[in-house]
């Protein structure tokens, strides 16, 4: 049974912003010059919703040869070819903007990412406005999913108890964070590709259309 919802934390790359896709596909195209030999989907299923300086370490593991400094290089090469496809083109999630702008309950974002990349794309989609200072990152609050902290972070931000607090999020790792941190957790990842002892604790949802009715619910 749900219990009644009090605020509303969001993942952005894959839950607001269309943003996961393409950042995943440099991250694998960049993998591929390097001589890593994995799919697309494959790729895809290992780096999502994962700290992106795990996502390289395990690039680095898989090649046979790794020059002095190739992670922090790598690194920044993964930045520079983020922010250029970013910006040539990146939409809001159906639904996003239209639900955020409808919202009665306190809201905010909680991402794995940098505080440059979700400023970025937050604003190239034109979500940045209705944040105002609430948006918690990892990198600064020092916890990354699926770890709690930065759920329990941005909650007790808010001034909401943990339980009383929805997670919206599209990947594992973020979808245990919410869990672990004893939350709602509505999860726009397929079931197909989550453990079934943590599929059957979500709702799962087609679009963030079908949040309203679920949080009034709540």
């Amino acid at each position: 049974m749900l219990r009644s919802i009090q605020a509303v934390i969001f993942d952005a790359d894959g839950t607001l912003v269309d943003s996961e896709e393409p950042g995943m596909d440099v991250l694998f195209e960049l993998a591929q010059a390097q001589g890593l030999q994995l799919s697309r989907e494959a790729a895809h299923q290992q780096f999502r919703g994962v700290r992106m300086a795990d996502c390289i370490a395990w690039i680095a593991a898989q090649l046979p040869h790794v020059p002095p400094g190739f992670e922090a290089d790598f690194m920044a090469q993964v930045r520079l070819h983020t922010d250029i496809r970013f910006r040539q083109g990146l939409l809001p999630l159906p639904g996003a903007l239209a639900l955020l702008q409808s919202l009665q309950l306190p809201f905010c974002v909680a991402t794995n990412g940098p505080r440059e990349k979700v400023e970025l794309t937050l604003g190239l989609t034109g979500l940045r406005p209705l944040f105002g200072d609430r948006i918690f990152c990892a990198y600064e609050v020092g916890h990354f999913k699926p770890d709690p902290g930065l759920f329990l972070h941005a909650a007790q931000a808010l001034g909401i108890a943990p339980e009383h607090c929805a997670v919206v999020e599209d990947s594992l790792p973020g979808v245990q964070a919410g869990l672990a941190a004893g939350m709602q957790v509505f999860c726009l990842h397929p079931r197909e590709g989550l453990p079934a002892d943590i599929a059957e604790r979500v709702t799962f949802i087609e679009g963030l259309d079908a949040l309203p009715p679920l949080l009034a619910r709540g």
